[in-house]
């Protein structure tokens, strides 16, 4: 006989617990309600349950001998395979929380930095505004400073304008008789002489007609530079509010930029944080399905050896029927008759449990490791505590806590249509059949759980034939 399976620690069998009892079930675990977003639900270990809503298949009592109607089966699984395809597989909790995180966090990594950088942006803008209102405002209040010097010099210049032409009206004044003509033709000697007085009166007159155009010229250009220093008032005033805005704005742009600079560092350190702890739940990730794929490859073997040694062992007993007859035949004088196979479970395989699919035998891509993985077994609906039941005929062969499977147990069927067919029932809560216990079909064998590397309550059911892992909807 092959021994048990190697690695199976019979201290961890003796501390499993059981129930040889049917009273009540523990209470169930709740499933995980949240399902990641965006980037598509992300896979879990190959054992691991998806809830889908598929629709309940009619239920199956495990101890009917009958499969349920193939057009159904069909029907049910042809609507999981196309719901599967947009939730390519099952998901641990908190390995989809992670990524969630990490890409929550490099969304708003990214938004802050757009933000940062256009505040960085507006910044100098604001900035390069700052200094050419400053330039503005220098050359406003520059020209504001000429034109009020300006009208100073002016002021002055009217005042002597002013000096001279009053001098200029008082001498007239003075002068304007009629003897003043008469003194010059009496005091003069000669002709040439009353020419040359009569020519100091004209220019005296010039003089004073000069006087007063000069000052009014003046006067006229103090009243334009006066309009010129309202101008540059109004024009510095306006710089100067322009300079105060671009103050202003640089003042609130700077803090701005400081504070998204800040935010910016506080999202890269969630999402630092949220990267390491993805990475860290990615590597349990990986961790978790090479060890499904080494302890599948060891069952495998395993049962390889099991299921050879099976078919040897019904070989020679149908050769020694085979001998027996031949024996018989020469004793009674007669010819052989044909010796037909043993008998086996013909019967094939019924429900471990009256429920439905929720997550179908096939290959499935991991969307975060990015590779096809298969998912070795058919996932039913099992809240923590419902019955699992015998799928046939047959010998419990072992059970045993595997890390990824959780609580493990085998039924040893013998040969079903010329195959060697054992059953694998995991994630179990608890135990009631004992190793080495013949159990039939309908049979409560244990109760389901959400032990090992699993998201929620549900029975993962595995089919080896000759010794390899199948889909078990084969032999339901």
């Amino acid at each position: 006989m092959v021994p048990h399976f190697p690695g199976a620690n019979p201290r961890k069998r003796g501390s499993i617990k059981r129930d040889d009892s049917t009273g009540t079930s523990a209470p169930p675990y709740p499933r995980s309600s949240t399902r990641p977003q965006g980037r598509q639900t992300v896979v879990a270990a190959c054992c691991l349950v998806l809830s889908l809503s598929a629709g309940v298949l009619a239920a199956v009592s495990p101890a009917q001998a009958d499969p349920p109607d193939p057009a159904a089966k069909k029907k049910q699984l042809d609507s999981q395979i196309n719901q599967s395809k947009s939730d390519l597989a099952e998901a641990s909790d908190q390995l989809g929380k992670s990524v969630n995180a990490y890409n929550a966090a490099e969304v708003k990594y990214k938004a802050v930095q757009v933000r940062y950088a256009a505040a960085q942006g507006k910044l100098a803008a604001a900035k390069a505004a700052d200094v050419v209102a400053a330039s503005k405002l220098k050359a406003a209040e520059q020209a504001l400073h000429t034109a009020i010097s300006d009208v100073e010099a002016g002021e002055k210049l009217i005042a002597e304008k002013r000096a001279i032409a009053g001098n200029a009206v008082r001498s007239a004044m003075q002068q304007q008789n009629g003897l003043v003509g008469l003194s010059i033709a009496l005091n003069g000697a000669t002709p040439s002489e009353i020419a040359t007085g009569m020519q100091v009166q004209r220019n005296v007159f010039g003089i004073q007609s000069n006087a007063i155009t000069a000052l009014n010229s003046a006067q006229a250009q103090l009243a334009i530079k006066r309009a010129q220093v309202g101008q540059a008032e109004k024009a510095a005033e306006t710089a100067r509010a322009e300079s105060a805005e671009t103050v202003r704005q640089v003042t609130e742009l700077t803090k701005q930029v400081a504070a998204d600079k800040a935010e910016a560092a506080a999202v890269a350190l969630v999402k630092l944080t949220a990267f390491k702890a993805a990475e860290k739940e990615k590597n349990t990730e990986l961790a978790q399905y090479n060890s499904l794929l080494r302890e599948r490859s060891r069952v495998e073997q395993i049962l390889i050896a099991r299921a050879k040694a099976e078919k040897a062992a019904a070989a020679r007993r149908k050769a020694a029927a085979e001998k027996a007859e031949r024996d018989k035949a020469r004793k009674e004088g007669r010819p052989p008759r044909n010796v037909p196979d043993p008998v086996d479970n013909g019967d094939g395989l019924s429900y471990p449990v009256s429920s439905y699919i929720t997550s179908p035998y096939g290959m499935r891509f991991h969307p975060v490791l990015h590779y096809w993985k298969l998912h070795d077994g058919t996932d039913f609906r099992a809240p923590c505590g419902t019955p699992i039941r015998a799928a046939a005929d047959g010998r419990v062969s072992d059970k045993y806590y595997n890390g990824g499977y959780g609580n493990r147990l085998f039924i040893s069927h013998g040969v079903i249509d010329g195959s060697s067919i054992t059953t694998v029932y995991n994630h179990l809560s608890r135990y009631k059949a004992r190793v080495g216990e013949r159990v039939r079909k309908g049979e409560i064998i244990a109760y389901a759980g959400t032990t090992g590397y699993s998201t929620g309550c549900h029975l993962h059911f595995m089919v080896y034939q000759d010794g390899r892992v199948v889909n078990p909807m084969k032999w339901l």
